[in-house]
């Protein structure tokens, strides 16, 4: 144990590293390298960054879902299973937050200079922000709740929130919205001049890599937390089974 915990520690800070190094190199392309946008100018640049983290503010759900549901499944069979698919929903359910905030944010920024406005009730816009506030409540449930099957509780609100990321996603193909058509697969006319993809791409493997060392970071601290929790409980059980002398 003494030899493989520096060894984790390494591999983690050099995940860091070359998180950092791939968004640091995606920055540069995003904005030095690629030609402005004509018709937007600039702004334009938000592309790089809204497009890849709206995907990936689709994708952490997921894990969340698929956690989720292992720990449902584990929680009477197998609790220590359970416990530690429960700190991986937990790890990316606020991953889910952050990226989603991100998502919604530079989607603001980005409407108010095309838009002149900075929201508007459209279909993309509010099943987006219908799974931000679903992953909010989630947190709030296991943050605040007394109930004694709050675990349980969050799970449960993970599947109908994995409900909504379909939606999001088929959005802009259902109806017709102010938001733009999807920019890949989504038809003859769709895609982006081939200068923009290597900026696209690094960007997208950056937060994707970054994403994934802060779930592994989080839940690290939520299983370090488990385990101290344990240890707790089991002291205070050996200390009321300790015969006085």
């Amino acid at each position: 144990m003494e030899q493989r915990t520096p060894t984790l520690r390494n591999v983690a800070w050099l995940w860091f590293g070359i998180s950092v190094a791939v968004l640091a190199f995606g920055f540069r392309q995003a904005i030095f390298l690629v030609p402005t946008d004509a018709a937007q100018g600039n702004v334009g640049r938000i592309f790089y960054y809204h497009v890849p983290i709206a995907m990936l503010s689709l994708i952490f759900p997921y894990v969340n879902f698929a956690a989720s549901l292992f720990y449902l499944y584990w929680r009477r069979r197998d609790p220590l299973k359970a416990l530690m698919a429960d700190a991986l929903a937990l790890a990316t359910a606020e991953v889910t937050v952050v990226y989603s905030s991100i998502c919604l944010l530079t989607g603001m920024l980005w409407a108010r200079a095309t838009w002149g406005i900075w929201w508007t009730w459209d279909p993309r816009l509010t099943s987006m922000l219908l799974l931000w506030l679903l992953y909010v409540s989630y947190l709030m449930l296991r943050r605040f709740s007394s109930a004694g099957q709050t675990h349980t509780l969050a799970a449960v609100l993970s599947v109908f929130a994995a409900v909504d990321v379909p939606i999001v996603y088929m959005s802009i193909r259902w109806w017709r919205t102010q938001h733009p058509a999807p920019v890949f697969g989504g038809g003859p006319d769709s895609g982006v001049d081939p200068s923009m993809l290597p900026a696209f791409y690094w960007n997208l493997a950056g937060w994707t890599i970054w994403g994934i060392c802060i779930v592994l970071f989080r839940f690290a601290l939520e299983r370090r937390r488990q385990f101290a929790e344990q240890e707790a409980a089991l002291q205070a059980i050996e200390a009321s089974l300790e015969i006085p002398q």
